[in-house]
């Protein structure tokens, strides 16, 4: 079941759901909004490799905004610190922000029971579109859990993404790989002979 807005309420008076700054304004009817924070992030290279880490460039969103580009993947992240403690969170873009063409994350919509940390966004647009920091993005949505669970997220051996972080976090797959590895040589373009 999804958490309503007085149920979201009773749970950030308990402590289980954290969100810094709060602001009542934000609540929805069983969602809270969340902002675009000062941030934005691009690939370096081109082509990325899952296996390495891949450097980016990061660069603060300025006052008269920054253009999102089709075709180019940017990483952005939440103004809003979380904590969810016995509920499972899931990000979703504002129905406004999608009416814009602008998609909030690639597959990384929902996050884990114990997850404590601001929230990375993988953007990417249809069409040219001037973005803002402090534009609301998105809405945090609230499901409840049946039955114990054994480990949080950050009880988990293998999670990547416990570190806080108010800019945004690129992927870190390759964690995933005990070793690199090797990469097949390029094949070789073939000569014909003219006779």
């Amino acid at each position: 079941m999804i958490l309503s807005d007085s149920r979201i309420l009773e749970e950030v008076g308990r402590g289980h759901i954290v969100i810094r700054p709060f602001r009542p304004e934000c609540l929805g009817s069983n969602s809270y909004d969340v902002h675009l924070g000062p941030y934005l992030a691009t690939y370096q290279d081109g082509a990325l490799d899952a296996a390495s880490p891949n450097p980016v460039h990061e660069f603060p969103i300025p006052r008269s905004g920054h253009v999102l580009i089709p075709g180019q993947l940017y990483l952005g992240v939440t103004e809003e610190y979380t904590e969810t403690h016995g509920f499972v969170p899931f990000l979703e873009g504002k129905s406004s922000v999608g009416r814009l063409g602008i998609d909030i994350h690639s597959t990384a919509g929902k996050g884990d029971e114990g997850f404590c940390n601001y929230w990375t966004l993988e953007m990417s647009v249809k069409l040219p579109v001037r973005v803002y920091a402090g534009m609301p993005v998105g809405q945090l949505i609230y499901f409840e859990i049946s039955g114990r669970v054994n480990k949080g997220y950050g009880q988990k051996r293998g999670a990547k993404y416990r570190t806080v972080s108010s800019h945004p976090t690129p992927s870190r797959m390759h964690l995933n790989f005990p070793e690199r590895p090797a990469r097949r040589p390029a094949a070789r373009a073939r000569r014909t002979r003219r006779t």
